[in-house]
């Protein structure tokens, strides 16, 4: 077998690999747009909780998931379950280990096996832990933390949640986002300038647990909302690394088939050289 036979076998390898990742980086690129189409319903949930919140005064209302002052805090950090999200977790983890050590009382609740390993590894020690996110559900999975964080709050354990994950803020840009969960006093952050157009609300419940409910309702959501986000940011993380791969692989290709025209060309040269040799050697 001639070297021209041998590269080209490492050019057909390399041409396969190259439309293998074109392939994986089109549905991930397909994933990240039909998952950014769904967001949507997102905004209008928060339009209308806001909406509903207009219409009764819980200003004055002291719930312990709105106004708390207790400073033991909880550092909720998502990280992704997904492939090529390496760099996109250990940022996320970076900045969850940041805020820790600016907020002296407080303690790591880490959802995914990913996020786990990485602070295992770094000798952090977690409050709780959360692992096989997307086989069970996130809904089932975001209501089961939403549970567990306002039985902390409310047994007073904890007064504040902040939570760490990525987010995508564009279709390129993704990046740690730290977001507070609890207390929610932002949940109400215009409603004290409405509440005066709405005189005539009946109250048939107590306004302290209407605000619980509907803060727990919120926190579902909102957590719910935040694991949509890293999904979201995890497929755009996959079609950049995938499209990076891509580029480098193209150019390996090109590298590749310079190779192969320069042992084709050899191999002519050689087959030329015996010939004229035998030849000499029959004139003899």
């Amino acid at each position: 077998m001639g070297k021209a036979s041998r590269v080209k076998a490492e050019v057909m390898e390399v041409r396969d690999l190259v439309d293998l990742i074109q392939v994986l980086k089109d549905i991930a690129d397909m994933r990240y747009h039909a998952l950014f189409a769904q967001k949507i319903k997102f905004n209008r949930f928060n339009e209308s909780f806001t909406e509903f919140f207009s219409l009764v005064s819980f200003s004055q209302v002291k719930h312990p998931l709105v106004n708390n002052n207790n400073p033991n805090t909880i550092i909720l950090v998502i990280s992704s379950e997904r492939g090529f999200v390496g760099d996109l977790n250990s940022r996320v983890i970076g900045r969850a280990i940041e805020e820790k050590e600016k907020i002296s009382s407080s303690q790591l609740v880490v959802v995914g096996k990913k996020g786990i390993m990485k602070f295992e590894g770094l000798g952090q020690k977690m409050l709780k832990t959360y692992e096989d996110i997307e086989e069970r559900g996130f809904y089932e999975v975001a209501v089961e933390i939403k549970n567990y964080l306002v039985k902390e709050v409310m047994e007073g354990r904890c007064g504040r949640v902040m939570v760490v994950y990525p987010w995508p803020k564009d279709y390129t840009v993704i990046k740690p986002r730290v977001v507070k969960l609890l207390p929610c006093e932002d949940l109400m952050p215009k409603q004290t300038q409405t509440v005066e157009k709405f005189r005539q609300v009946i109250e048939e419940s107590d306004p302290l647990d209407m605000t619980g409910y509907l803060a727990d309702l919120w926190l579902s959501s909102k957590i719910y909302e935040i694991f949509f986000d890293t999904n979201l940011a995890a497929a755009s993380a996959q079609t950049q690394h995938l499209d990076s791969s891509l580029g480098k692989m193209r150019k390996e290709r090109e590298v590749v088939k310079l190779k192969y025209r320069k042992a084709k060309r050899g191999d002519i040269d050689k087959s030329l050289r015996e010939i004229f040799s035998a030849r000499m050697m029959v004139a003899k």
